[in-house]
């Protein structure tokens, strides 16, 4: 190691002084001060400075790591997963509506959505890519556990549903001309997918942090 990387290294783990996940931090931009001088060759005498024209000088650094420690985990947890509950609601009520009532722009809206499935499919996809990347720029290394706890939470509602409807508990004619094998096929199969989704999310907001 260079004494440019060394002094940088240093200095960070200086200004970020009492941090909680102070050691993930360092070891993590190690790396990255690693990863950086492999990819151009850099005069030892100007490697300090490369790195903080790169990276930002170890106090900036310093100052985002602690303003992102105010950014309470369970509030990312609990904003996400209401997102998530107020979404199934709509659907839950708006199928409700639709089956209880006869209003012509409730009728029309239906008629909307059930030609714009692929739609639906791609925006709550981006919903899950949206979460893992907040909160992999929010808590980058320590964000990972803070994922997968709200991904479950998150999720719940929607097991439920597709265990309703695969068992045939909830009439399945209420989601007509939605509900099919083909679609149900593919409802099952995107959320399969949907925590790879949140997790590539996550390693894009992780690197968007440095």
């Amino acid at each position: 190691m260079t004494e440019g990387e060394q002094h940088f290294l240093n200095e960070l783990e200086q200004e970020i002084g009492r941090h909680p996940d102070k050691e993930e931090i360092i070891a993590e931009y190690r790396l990255h001060v690693f990863d950086l001088l492999q990819e151009q060759a850099t005069d030892e005498a100007k490697v300090y400075d490369e790195l903080v024209h790169r990276l930002g000088s170890p106090k900036e650094i310093a100052a985002l790591w602690k303003q992102e420690s105010a950014v309470t985990p369970k509030k990312t947890q609990q904003l996400f997963v209401f997102c998530n509950i107020a979404i199934f609601t709509f659907g839950v009520l708006l199928t409700i509506g639709y089956n209880a009532f006869d209003w012509y722009w409730l009728e029309s809206l239906w008629a909307g959505l059930t030609n714009a499935t692929s739609i639906i499919i791609l925006i709550y996809g981006f919903f899950w890519a949206l979460l893992g990347y907040e909160i992999g720029r929010e808590f980058g290394p320590r964000g990972h556990k803070l994922l997968k706890k709200t991904f479950l939470f998150s999720v719940i509602p929607n097991l439920i549903l597709m265990y309703l409807i695969v068992f045939k508990l909830i009439p399945l004619q209420w989601f007509q001309p939605l509900l099919s094998t083909p679609f149900i096929i593919v409802c099952i199969l995107c959320t399969v997918v949907l925590y790879p989704i949140s997790w590539l999310g996550y390693r894009w907001g992780r690197k968007a942090s440095i």
